[in-house]
């Protein structure tokens, strides 16, 4: 089919890879604008736009998908089916009406569950045990169009923020292409979105921060699903550390929510409301990521210590 691909960051890029590997006819591809990013605050091209250029595929950027000189490209390539897959701004009317097939979205949830922007990490703080992939019509109201096809992925007991993302990219890639060749065929089933629902918000650096008073499984979650980003965090004698990797144990020893109560060798135990939480790798601020073991022989810490 000749499609238009919306999207953006690493997710989208499996996607846009099946679509022209399938041969489908990629006739442009729509992605955010370039921003500066990091301390350099460099110009940087997002990925979505690096593997376009890698096909040579016609590239837009709009700073707004509503603009009448931006709709009116769109209608000028005439495609069947526009994809998009964390694009990263919401599609017109105007837009959704150009495709004859219409606009199809690969949502990393099992819809109706979580919709939003941040699904891949929100079922790992909510401490589900499975997620998925839907592949949906779009409509105007947000992740809230007739499903098409889905995809279960388990997840498991130590999965991460970074992890659950490749495994649903790549996914998505696949159950797009399943999606396409039913469209084509004609035999693709359109279900509409019924029973609860949630919404998964855009992640902010300040969800990271760990309150000790909420339970250790609680704050192990936040650990995986937050890693690689935003990064859960906590603060010692006025300096961020992040933390990277914990286990939940029982109680081992009275104290207060952020005291340690447990430093010895490669083990820091923190008291929480609920439980004990074993820090395995943390992250001083400005330095890089070590285990707990070489935190300590480097930043000596004895029971009584409080983070903030």
């Amino acid at each position: 089919m000749r499609a238009i691909f919306m999207g953006t960051p690493d997710f989208s890029v499996p996607v846009l890879t099946a679509m022209i590997e399938s041969g489908h006819t990629v006739a442009a591809v729509v992605t955010q604008p370039d921003r500066p990013k990091g301390r350099g605050k460099e110009v940087q091209i997002t990925p979505v736009k690096a593997k376009a250029l890698e096909y040579n595929i016609p590239i837009l950027q709009p700073i707004k998908v509503r603009e009448k000189e931006f709709v009116k490209q769109l209608q000028d390539y005439q495609p069947e089916v526009i994809v998009v897959a964390a694009f990263g701004q919401i599609l017109s009317r105007e837009v959704l009406e150009i495709p004859k097939r219409g606009c199809v979205n690969v949502h990393a949830s099992l819809l109706p569950m979580y919709r939003g922007a941040a699904p891949i990490q929100q079922v790992i703080l909510d401490g589900q045990k499975e997620t998925g992939v839907t592949t949906m019509m779009m409509e105007e109201g947000l992740d809230t169009g007739d499903m098409l096809l889905k995809t279960i992925i388990p997840l498991e007991p130590k999965e991460t923020g970074g992890s659950l993302h490749d495994k649903l990219s790549q996914a998505g890639a696949e159950l797009l292409i399943r999606t396409l060749e039913e469209m084509e065929a004609g035999t693709l089933r359109r279900i509409p979105q019924e029973g609860h629902t949630c919404y998964a918000g855009v992640l902010r650096k300040s969800m990271g921060e760990i309150d000790w008073n909420k339970g250790a499984d609680e704050i192990e979650r936040l650990i995986r699903g937050l890693n690689p980003w935003p990064s859960a965090y906590t603060h010692y004698q006025g300096k961020m550390i992040k933390i990277w990797e914990a286990e939940c144990i029982p109680d081992t020893g009275i104290g207060q929510p952020g005291q340690v109560i447990l430093a010895e060798k490669d083990r820091i135990g923190v008291k929480t409301g609920e439980g004990t939480l074993l820090i395995r790798a943390l992250q001083p601020e400005g330095k890089k990521r070590m285990d707990t073991a070489a935190y300590l022989r480097g930043y000596p810490l004895e029971p009584g210590a409080i983070f903030e």
